[in-house]
């Protein structure tokens, strides 16, 4: 006995063997140790006061004992020998019908039997019930051929039911036991599958609020780090007075999205409603807040939204919230971007509705200037991109994001480095495709 985990565990010793696929450990199991003994205590009890199965037989009564010993020992190993056990229970009931025979030895014959379609290999429970069948029929044509009387038929059915019955038996029993192995292991996977699931949803509600933390917060952060940077390095007091009143409206307006963010994550009938996500309809004030924290950067703030020009528009139409709260995310963290990086230029966006495809889709577009910006910057770490591009991924749409050649015409067919006064050749566009769908108000 070796102890691993904590716990016992019994090494098989070095003379183990095999048998019909189980591996076998020296020591018998206790049910196999009281069968054995009651087979054999039985067995002697009966040849003792002279009860048998049957008459004269060419071997005297001293040899009944020989088949119950045998069939007692071949109990202890059923259960971890099945095959070998099997062998042994054969040749002792051959033996036994050239003695006056005993009970205990066809009653131990039918549990080997038995156990060995329950505790052998698949291949052996498979064809132990066919031979037995086999037998059974060779049994009654050669006993009605031999006696010519009915009594071979009931030789056959005696056949049958010492070998038939338990094989039938063990069948049913594995299968049952196979069954409910099967549900346990389904029941496994199933807690399995709910804790992964469980996993998954944890991160996945995890990076949502990671990207709605991030965008609520950024453009706030990053003008207040913009207009700060200004007033500690000129010694200004208008230009000190203004970076403090623009700090001031962006501390204010963080606050209030870092409101609204504690009320989406209150749990529902808590003290205050959560506020309503932004809609695009938002966008004025965003890009109005963007002109004033970037007033002093010489860059301007343009929309254009062409949703109510495509043909038979007739207006922008509705679409749907989570769109409507990705495409805001994503014009607000292009702003954002555009106010940390950007040298000064024009910052234009775009919308509009594509009806090329049979998936309809709304397309986003922001482009800025791209290029070397002269004096204070926000420094930036790459996570508002990866938080536009699985707020895009969630909504199995395209998006795309990177520099490009200032007359590059973008794909509305307008020219996406018109009026950027970038000075390097260069403008940074992305650009987002959400699909919404027939039926979702865009038709």
């Amino acid at each position: 006995m070796q102890r691993a985990l904590g716990r016992r565990v019994e090494v098989p010793a070095r003379g183990d063997v095999f048998d019909g696929g189980v591996s076998v450990v020296a020591r018998p199991h206790r049910e196999d140790v009281l069968i054995a003994v009651a087979g054999l205590v039985g067995g002697l009890l009966l040849w003792a006061v002279g009860l048998h199965t049957q008459g004269a037989r060419p071997l005297p009564d001293g040899w009944v004992p020989l088949p119950v010993v045998a069939l007692a020992g071949a109990e202890l190993v059923r259960r971890s020998m099945p095959r070998t056990a099997l062998l042994v229970a054969v040749l002792a009931l051959v033996l036994d019908q050239f003695t006056r025979g005993s009970v205990a030895t066809i009653a131990m014959f039918t549990d080997i039997v038995y156990a060995a379609v329950l505790y052998g290999s698949p291949s052996a429970a498979r064809r132990i019930p066919w031979g037995t069948a086999l037998l059974t029929v060779l049994v009654t044509v050669v006993g009605v051929s031999w006696l010519r009387s009915p009594e071979g038929l009931l030789l056959g059915v005696v056949t049958g039911a010492v070998t038939i019955a338990p094989a039938t038996t063990g069948v049913l029993v594995r299968n049952h036991r196979d069954a409910a192995e099967a549900a346990r292991l389904r029941a496994e996977q199933t807690a399995l599958l709910a804790e992964l699931d469980r996993t998954q949803a944890v991160a996945a509600e995890r990076a949502r609020m990671a990207r709605e933390l991030h965008d609520l917060v950024a453009n706030h952060l990053s003008a207040i780090a913009i207009h700060s940077t200004a007033a500690l390095s000129l010694d200004d007091a208008r230009t000190t007075r203004d970076a403090l009143k623009v700090i001031r409206e962006n501390s204010v307006a963080g606050l209030d999205e870092m409101r609204r963010l504690i009320g989406l994550l209150r749990e529902a009938g808590g003290e205050r409603e959560p506020a309503p996500a932004p809609t695009l309809g938002a966008l004025d004030a965003l890009l109005e807040q963007a002109r004033t924290n970037g007033a002093g950067s010489g860059l301007s703030f343009a929309l254009e939204d062409r949703r109510g020009a495509e043909p038979a528009g007739g207006g922008a139409a509705a679409l749907p919230a989570p769109v409507e709260m990705a495409a805001y995310r994503i014009v607000q963290e292009s702003l954002t971007n555009a106010l940390k990086h950007a040298p000064g230029g024009a910052v234009t966006v775009r919308l509009g509705v594509d009806r090329d495809r049979r998936r309809r889709a709304l397309w986003v577009e922001v482009v800025s200037p791209y290029g070397d910006r002269p004096g204070p910057r926000a420094p930036g770490s790459g996570a508002g991109l990866v938080g536009m591009r699985e707020r895009v991924a969630l909504l199995d749409g395209v998006f795309e994001a990177g520099p490009e050649p200032a007359d590059d015409t973008g794909r509305d067919g307008t020219a996406g480095g018109s009026g950027t006064g970038a000075g390097s050749g260069k403008i940074w566009r992305v650009r987002a495709e959400l699909p919404v769908g027939e039926g979702n108000g865009t038709s």
